[in-house]
């Protein structure tokens, strides 16, 4: 499927196949695509907690309030924002210099520039990090769609008792659940969007008053 299907026809599913796996491969796979999203000065805030054990699921299942789909998914993936993910910045500004993309005072300048923005300021890593680990999830469940898998992404749960449970550390925020798997029958059509006509406004100016004006 071309991406442009995947994003058209990728639906969240309530329902799924419990008697189709899913490999570690290709979790691993859907993350590597889910990790090219973008993320300021890529500093990569994304981490996830990968959940298949049935008794682990049936104990998520709890958490999310009783959803059965949880239970049934073969992959449940909690999606994580690292909030001092930006503290990894020099390891990871090194890489680009190792990829011959940049030279060392780029390097510096990204160090620099991010230890200013995000180290004393807690709101503001925290925002970032829930922006990276939003963008990443559409990549991971735009590449599930295009690999004839489903997903359903997830905020109605205790994300404090998953923490807990599953032993997360403070420095991370559950950005929401994903279940992972393939459909089967009984899910709803992708529900109507509305139009981008409906949504835009184009060729905005200063001063001008639009329907977003109000």
């Amino acid at each position: 499927m071309n991406v442009f299907d995947a994003l058209s026809q990728r639906t969240s599913v309530n329902y799924f196949d419990t008697e189709r796996a899913i490999s570690t491969a290709e979790v691993l796979e859907l993350l590597d695509y889910a990790q090219h999203a973008p993320t300021a000065f890529n500093i990569q805030h994304t981490r996830y907690l990968v959940v298949t054990d049935q008794a682990a699921k049936e104990t998520l299942k709890d958490i999310a309030y009783g959803q059965q789909k949880v239970a049934d998914a073969p992959v449940v993936i909690l999606v994580l924002a690292d909030e001092q993910g930006h503290e990894r910045m020099p390891d990871i500004a090194q890489r680009g210099v190792d990829a011959g993309i940049y030279n060392e005072g780029v390097r510096d300048y990204f160090v620099s520039a991010v230890n200013g923005a995000y180290g004393d300021n807690k709101a503001a890593a925290h925002d970032e990090a829930l922006r990276s680990a939003s963008m990443a999830t559409m990549n991971l469940m735009t590449a599930a769609a295009g690999k004839g898998m489903a997903t359903g992404p997830m905020i109605g749960f205790d994300t404090a008792k998953a923490k807990e449970v599953f032993n997360i550390g403070e420095r991370y925020s559950v950005a929401m659940m994903v279940t992972l798997g393939y459909a089967k029958e009984g899910n709803w059509p992708r529900k109507p969007r509305l139009a981008a006509s409906e949504v835009t406004v184009l060729d905005g100016r200063p001063g001008k008053l639009h329907d977003l004006s109000n």
